[in-house]
């Protein structure tokens, strides 16, 4: 049995079922507006009729599947579909009409999988393998399944300028970059790990759009508001006059990729900086439309990055299902963590440099490090709001992401910042918490590759790119001399994204394969005790105990009533225990800890965990 999946939209190109073209764009600062039809060299021109309230529609025989089109606005500008399913010819050439009825699906039994089950593995689809194509991520899912994942983060797919972006650029954002393959190659991407028992995820940006290739100031210009202002400009209008359409254009979006795609969820780029005052804050309402599309047969699970920590987005029903969104990536851990390995205090590190083990064990015992204090980085300014009633599921953690590595002037990865046995008790830690942890690709064999920020936008803006991604680290004293500066990589330079794509051979290295198994180790350890144990779990409350200024304990009540007790030292002196433990160990870094816990000795930069079943009376009760 095969099935179709078709996101009906209010805009954009579809095959009616008389297989004519319809078309409908939104243009309220257009007087006319023609439909272009390009075929080899040729162009045709038809008159769209105008519908009111800025609506342009136009239902032709002349247009089917596979059709290339763009539309002329005024008898001037000639612009592709912003809401087009597919750029062949990149982000200034014509859309091509895509019909989804083509694509036959065949995973009709996948629902989804559980949220505690969420095992995350991020990837760039260019540099994740040499291909740099959908088909190459493809041709790994059996790897990811063999290393214990259980889902696979895309980030952002949707047509960007140029060869190669980390997709934040996105301008057509229902297209799937040309360079990755077609439409149908990401669906078949994405039932082929459906296949595996693998979620897969999709980064989307709903921020802004990208600096080049956005033509809808043009003819939309109330897309956007000069009311507030964004790191990259000016911010989309979800809460002035005329800005209902702008705001079904991205509800719209989400909902396209869940339903059309049959992603298992999105992650909200940097929602913090998207503005909205409107009664029903654009994020709930992207959230609530998801929700109702698909609560009774699919899990579907919302992610966000909000620097603002607000916790208030993550809210829990009665029966523990997210009113909104099911979890947030927790930026406070990674930060801890990182200043307690590498003892880093500058940029947004500095928040955490006093007694960063604090900062930590708040995290570990309460889900946000920042629940309301001043953050010294942000001038001071209040950050966050309690989260100490959130259950552990709603705060993703890691250790490396693409911003935690990419923001770096030469792409470090944690591996070349410190050492092997710091890094395997930072791994084991994310990996054996509560909370659902999250790899970024390579990770699990210990590459040493920086990932670069990198671009290709055309020349101008090239130059304008490179000078501001200086300019953004002069600031730091490691570069405050020219010298410095200039070694810095250039992102629009080929190189430093062929510098970026992901060498293979560390896998199967001796120290590649040793540290796979030691993320294969863990990841077993999680699926088999903490996993089935985390759905009934209502709130955070680890039970946190300093046992010096670099070590602690934390000690969490599972779902079932069972304990699940982590002891960690990060720093280079032995910590003394309050008591000896002669207990068995599940898992500890380095190995073979028992003698020296059972003298009441946690040796430096040693990680140790263990797990004590609910007592009878717990589990009866």
């Amino acid at each position: 049995m095969i099935r179709h999946y078709y996101h009906q939209m209010p805009f954009g190109a579809e095959i009616t079922s008389k297989d004519t073209g319809y078309f409908r764009l939104w243009a309220p600062a257009a007087k006319e507006v023609k439909l272009c039809l390009e075929k080899e060299s040729k162009k045709t021109y038809l008159e769209m009729t105008s519908r009111g309230d800025g609506w342009f529609e136009l239902e032709t025989c002349q247009a089917t599947t596979g059709s290339l089109y763009r539309y002329q606005i005024d008898n001037k500008i000639e612009i592709p579909d912003p809401a087009s399913r597919f750029q062949p010819q990149d982000i200034h050439g014509p859309s091509e009409i895509i019909n989804p009825a083509n694509f036959e699906w065949q995973d009709l039994k996948w629902t989804g999988r559980p949220w505690e089950e969420a095992i995350i593995y991020e990837i760039h689809v260019g540099a994740f393998t040499p291909e740099g194509n959908f088909q190459g991520v493809e041709n790994r899912l059996d790897y990811l399944a063999k290393l214990g994942v259980t889902a696979l983060e895309l980030m952002p797919v949707a047509d960007f300028p140029g060869r190669w972006n980390w997709g934040y650029d996105g301008v057509y954002l229902f297209s799937p970059d040309s360079r990755y393959g077609k439409p149908e190659d990401l669906k078949r991407l994405v039932q082929s790990a459906h296949a595996r028992g693998l979620m897969v995820f999709l980064d989307v940006v709903y921020n802004h759009f990208g600096p080049e290739g956005n033509y809808l100031s043009q003819y939309a210009p109330d897309f956007f508001t000069e009311n507030y202002h964004t790191p990259w400009g000016l911010a989309v209008n979800f809460d002035g006059k005329n800005s209902y359409w702008v705001r079904q254009f991205f509800i719209q979006n989400a909902l396209f990729w869940l339903q059309e795609y049959q992603f298992d969820g999105l992650r909200l780029d940097a929602v913090h900086a998207i503005y909205d005052n409107s009664e029903l804050n654009i994020l709930k309402e992207i959230a609530e439309a998801t929700h109702h599309l698909f609560s009774d047969h699919r899990q579907i699970h919302l992610i966000l990055e909000n620097d603002n920590n607000e916790s208030r987005y993550l809210t829990r029903r009665c029966n523990k299902r997210p009113y909104w969104y099911t979890a947030q990536w927790n930026d406070d851990i990674h930060h801890s963590l990182h200043v307690l390995s590498t003892k880093e205090t500058v940029g947004y590190y500095s928040d955490y440099a006093n007694q960063p083990l604090i900062h930590l064990g708040r995290c570990l015992s309460q889900g946000f490090d920042f629940q309301g204090q001043q953050s010294s980085y942000r001038d001071h300014q209040p950050r966050g709001e309690t989260s100490i009633d959130l259950p552990p599921s709603a705060f993703i953690s890691f250790l490396q992401n693409h911003d935690q590595i990419g923001n770096r002037a030469f792409g470090d990865r944690i591996n070349t910042l410190t050492t092997p046995e710091v890094v395997r008790v930072l791994t084991a830690l994310i990996l054996l918490s509560p909370f659902p942890p999250m790899l970024f690709m390579g990770q699990e064999w210990g590459s040493t590759q920086p990932f670069l920020f990198f671009c290709d936008f055309s020349e101008d803006l090239a130059q304008s790119v490179k000078e501001g991604r200086r300019q953004e680290f002069a600031r730091f004293l490691a570069f405050n001399d020219p010298t410095s500066l200039e070694q810095i990589p250039d992102p629009t330079d080929q190189a430093t994204f062929e510098n970026s794509v992901l060498s293979w051979e560390q896998a199967i290295s001796s120290n590649g394969q040793e540290w796979t198994k030691l993320y294969q180790q863990l990841l077993k350890l999680r699926r088999q005790i903490i996993v089935p144990r985390l759905a009934k779990i209502t709130s955070t409350q680890g039970n946190c105990i300093f046992l010096s200024t670099e070590a602690l304990r934390v000690c969490w009540q599972l779902g079932d009533g069972s304990k699940f007790i982590l002891l960690a030292n990060f720093g280079d002196v032995p910590a003394r225990l309050p008591d000896a433990i002669s207990k068995q160990v599940l898992f500890s870094t380095p190995e073979n800890l028992g003698q020296a816990l059972a003298h009441g000795i946690l040796p430096n930069w040693a990680l140790a965990c263990f797990f004590e079943e609910a007592a009878l009376e717990e589990v009866t009760h």
